[in-house]
């Protein structure tokens, strides 16, 4: 549906859907089910509405909230908070912009996790670059 075409090689389009809501994955190469757990696939969300897993909570129905957000999730329950966009565009620059952060190790995301998965935090250290602080 749109142009990634400044997503950082690191980064896939997981899904691109007609209602404009996409999710982008970090390195589906390295953080697979086999080295990794599942969850631990770093990902970003583009949605109208914020996403919800709430049970009961219809995650299309987008009624009541137009804005448009993007979610860095490095697990279900460990994310950055959602920034929040008046239009798809402004949030589809600001998820591109985000994913060149996370692979250039500009994003702390140790501070995210209240309990650390040190040989994670190795791998994306070594796959972005970043030293530890």
């Amino acid at each position: 549906m749109t142009d990634f075409a400044d997503l950082p090689d690191g980064w896939v389009v997981w899904s691109d859907e007609d209602d404009g809501r996409s999710v982008l994955a970090y390195r589906p190469d390295v953080f697979n089910a086999d080295d990794f757990p599942a969850p631990c696939l770093p990902t970003l969300y583009l949605t109208q509405g914020k996403r919800s897993r709430r049970p009961g909570v219809n995650p299309a129905d987008h009624v009541f909230d137009e804005n448009w957000y993007v979610t860095l999730y490095l697990e279900p329950d460990v994310s950055l908070e959602a920034d929040r966009f008046s239009s798809r565009e402004k949030a589809l620059e600001r998820a591109v912009s985000l994913a060149r952060q996370f692979d250039d190790g500009e994003i702390d995301y140790r501070d995210l996790y209240q309990v650390p998965r040190e040989r994670y935090f190795e791998r994306l250290d070594e796959l972005t670059g970043r030293r530890e602080p």
